[in-house]
């Protein structure tokens, strides 16, 4: 069975389709809108094709008994509700973001962790929606954005094979991609297990196969790709030493931008699996290459 392209806006995502490369700005922005807009411009920069935000309701994905804890934050020692609330996005600025991102050509979307942000952000018609690895088990959510009949990214970090199978088998495989994914920030090498890419292709073989990383450094993201990754995602900063809880698992533009170029690399030096002499080997082939006839004379 040939694995599904899955249509995301404009384009295809799948096995012979350029690798789509998500650049998360997640809540890297600090609830500043200034610093979301820089960094949709570093991700243009990179050549990436979409950015990514998070969009939550406090009030119910933050438990009752967390909400009064104090937090030291930019905005000073608030209880964690309060800065959970700072964090988010109102209309106003997803409306900025929406503008933004079609000026400057990327496509954008979120990962929404509850009902009312589902329909918070189907006022803006995201081209797809991203389930977060803490939500996979979440069959409300999933119900929710399976009937809107978009694409979706399956995020499967911290999940069991057999909640990942249920979850797939609950969702629309015509319309789902799946990524390999380990939620610790930063992760330790030795726990990405890349090869789980090679499993889901296996066991979900009409399924488009990604990777979302929380490593320090490129390396296992451009192995991700030779190991057939159809879409990558990398949270992207300004600044790893930055305020906020993802932003040492990020990348700086620097390192998005080569990231990119060395996919780009990838995939051309990939080929397509037929052996074959090139013009460009010929002259060496001639000069180098003795024939038969040749070894004789010398002998």
């Amino acid at each position: 069975m040939q694995p599904n392209k899955v249509k995301v806006g404009s384009r295809y995502i799948g096995k012979g389709e350029p690798v789509y490369i998500i650049a998360e700005i997640g809540i890297n922005h600090n609830g500043s809108m200034e610093l979301a807009k820089k960094l949709i411009d570093c991700a243009v920069f990179a050549g990436c094709d979409a950015v990514k935000f998070q969009k939550r309701t406090p009030e119910l994905c933050v438990p009752r008994e967390q909400w009064d804890i104090m937090r030291d934050t930019p905005w000073g020692k608030i209880s964690y509700i309060e800065y959970r609330n700072k964090m988010e996005f109102g209309f106003s600025e997803f409306e900025q973001i929406d503008l933004y991102c079609k000026h400057k050509g990327i496509d954008w979307f979120v990962s929404a962790w509850d009902e009312e942000s589902v329909e918070f952000m189907e006022q803006f018609d995201p081209i797809l929606y991203k389930i977060s690895s803490a939500s996979l088990t979440d069959f409300d959510l999933l119900q929710n954005i399976k009937q809107l009949n978009k694409p979706i990214i399956l995020s499967t970090g911290m999940s069991t094979i057999e909640e990942i199978e249920e979850t797939v088998e609950f969702l629309d495989n015509n319309n789902l991609l799946i990524a390999q994914s380990t939620s610790t920030y930063p992760c330790d090498p030795r726990e990405l297990n890349l090869r789980v890419i090679q499993t889901y292709m296996e066991l979900f073989p009409s399924i488009p196969i990604g990777y979302s990383g929380h490593e320090t450094g490129l390396a296992p993201t451009i192995a991700a790709v030779g190991m057939g990754a159809t879409f990558i995602e990398r949270h992207l900063t300004l600044d790893r030493a930055m305020w906020g809880t993802d932003q040492a698992a990020s990348v700086e533009v620097g390192g998005m931008f080569k990231l990119v170029k060395d996919i780009r690399d990838i995939e051309k030096a990939l080929g397509n699996g037929k052996k074959k002499v090139y013009e460009s080997e010929i002259s060496s082939r001639n000069k180098l290459r003795r024939t038969l006839s040749e070894k004789r004379i010398a002998i």
